[in-house]
């Protein structure tokens, strides 16, 4: 659905805008490239799974650990599409446990996607970005990157890199009119946290101590997360670099008295 004005008229701010949305075949990133195609962008999904991917975008394989893969897709974007607006980052993947539990293969497996995977993307990107008058790229961080989470620290520490980048990027490229920003997700409702849940040995109470720790009560909604990434995206956006917003239902910034 298009976004809807206060008089009730839809509007398709993302028209002849042309998108890449990485890890966009399920969960946040197709929630993503679903809303930015409504709105009128044309969207290309970057996954290793394409086939997945909807219907209405461009739907490409791509493996955001491996540089060639991915200047072969952005390159191929580019080309199919006339040009490259928008890159949002949202491929990555998660860990489980302390310090202690994650081998070096690991760490070094969870970092090269969920930092060096945004970092090839929009290297790969950035030529194609500059020559836009809408440029705009948006990282896929989250709440642990901002609150200390149990059992998170290799996960923590990749998404803490994101949120850091984020920074560094925007100002860096800022001056080339790319603007740069992330959306800082609490616990959604994902395919992940599905395969976390199934792993638990009580599926119904882990997903209830998830909901519980989130002050608004449940899950985030990836259509919320991509509704945050609409507006950083947005070229009605266009003041807004080098900044980070939360869609965590309070999570970070409330401390809610307990009930009973």
């Amino acid at each position: 659905m298009s976004g809807e004005t206060l008089t009730g008229e839809t509007t398709l701010e993302f028209s002849g805008i042309r998108a890449i949305v990485t890890g966009g075949a399920s969960g946040i990133g197709a929630a993503t490239a679903a809303l930015l195609t409504s709105r009128g962008a044309r969207v290309a999904v970057l996954d290793l799974n394409p086939e997945q991917a909807s219907p209405d975008v461009l739907a490409i394989r791509c493996d955001v650990a491996d540089d060639a893969s991915v200047r072969a897709a952005v390159e191929q974007v580019a080309q199919q599409l006339g040009g490259i607006d928008v890159v949002v980052n949202n491929a990555g993947i998660g860990a489980q446990g302390t310090i202690a539990d994650n081998d070096d293969d690991e760490w070094h497996r969870v970092l090269d996607i969920n930092v060096l995977g945004l970092v090839r993307v929009s290297r790969a990107a950035l030529p194609h970005l500059r020559r836009s008058p809408s440029a705009a790229i948006v990282n896929t961080c989250s709440v642990a990157a901002t609150a200390g989470l149990p059992e998170r620290a290799l996960y923590a520490a990749s998404k803490g890199a994101v949120r850091s980048l984020t920074l560094a990027m925007a100002a860096d490229h800022t001056r080339e009119g790319i603007r740069v920003n992330c959306v800082n997700p609490g616990t959604a409702d994902t395919p992940w946290v599905g395969r976390l849940l199934g792993k638990a040995d009580d599926p119904a109470a882990e997903r209830s101590a998830l909901e519980a720790r989130q002050p608004h009560g449940r899950l985030v909604a990836p259509e919320e997360v991509a509704a945050a990434i609409a507006y950083l995206a947005s070229p009605l956006a266009g003041s807004t670099t080098g900044t980070e917003l939360a869609v965590d239902g309070g999570m970070q910034g409330l401390r809610l008295r307990p009930v009973g």
